[in-house]
């Protein structure tokens, strides 16, 4: 169900899709039901996103482009800027770095990194944090979280390197299904030519040595070279373009990655514990 409160808080893409929508759809002298039919929505649908009562899906900016866009393709450059504004504040800025990265050097302590969450983990994931959330804003952080895979099979190729704790992938987000369904992501993703995925072990430490006790990070080069790094504490965002710091972080990453499992090992470590949720 739409939310009121959406025609309070939304961002200024969300308005200029809701004006330039209206504009074209009176252009052509369709009602709202017309307009939804012809892209596969409901009327209700199409006047929600017009009064900004929910404003447009990733999948229905797709069919505005397609239905009204004309060929400007104004509903296309619309979706990364629509995504962001979807993202807790923290998050917003360095969600279109993500995106634009070149290099990506990721570590995840806690939970699968997001780029790496499957709908129905992010779903168990975000559904069951706190403070709790209503389900409309449930639904919208998945479809935008879900929406950053798209890197994944970004052109030019982004070279996406990421180590997971081992607890990572032995605590069970909702459910022995959905964490079946988010191993076998997680062992697709590592036979992926642009990804190396590497599993930090429990063991690893008995030998005096620890190099991820300072928690997860994300490193990236943007593409004019720039190194960035980009902590996340408790919903706080810093992102750090100090390059003593960053590099800093990057021998520290450096570290990690060398006290991990090999890529090969790693990836026999998640299809057993796959077949061990499976069972």
């Amino acid at each position: 169900m739409a939310r009121a409160e959406n025609k309070n808080t939304a961002g200024p893409t969300a308005r200029m899709v809701a004006k330039v929508a209206r504009r074209l759809r009176e252009r052509r002298g369709w009602s709202q039901e017309r307009t939804g039919h012809e892209m596969g929505f409901s009327g209700a649908a199409i006047s929600a996103m017009e009064t900004l009562a929910q404003p447009a899906s990733d999948a229905m900016l797709v069919k505005l482009e397609e239905v009204l866009g004309e060929g400007l393709g104004i509903f296309e450059d619309a979706r990364p800027f629509m995504r962001m504004e979807k993202y807790p504040p923290q998050f917003q800025n360095y969600s279109l770095l993500e995106q634009q990265a070149v290099v990506l050097r990721l570590y995840s302590t806690l939970v699968v990194h997001g780029l790496f969450q499957t709908e129905a983990y992010a779903r168990a994931l975000i559904g069951g944090g706190y403070p709790p959330l209503s389900e409309e804003r449930v639904e919208e952080l998945v479809e935008a979280r879900v929406a950053r895979k798209a890197l994944l099979d970004r052109k030019p190729t982004a070279l996406i390197e990421v180590v997971l704790e081992e607890s990572v992938l032995r605590r069970t987000i909702g459910g022995p299904e959905v964490m079946h369904g988010q191993l076998l992501h997680l062992a697709e993703c590592a036979r992926r030519r642009n990804v190396t995925l590497q599993v930090l072990p429990l063991g690893c430490g008995a030998s005096g040595e620890y190099a991820g006790a300072y928690g997860e990070m994300n490193l990236l080069e943007t593409p004019e070279h720039d190194h960035l790094a980009y902590l996340e504490p408790q919903e706080e965002g810093l992102l750090i373009s100090d390059p003593t710091k960053v590099s800093t972080y990057a021998q520290r990453y450096a570290k990690i990655r060398a006290q991990a499992l090999g890529p090969r090992e790693s990836l026999d470590l998640i299809e057993r514990l796959a077949g061990e949720q499976k069972t």
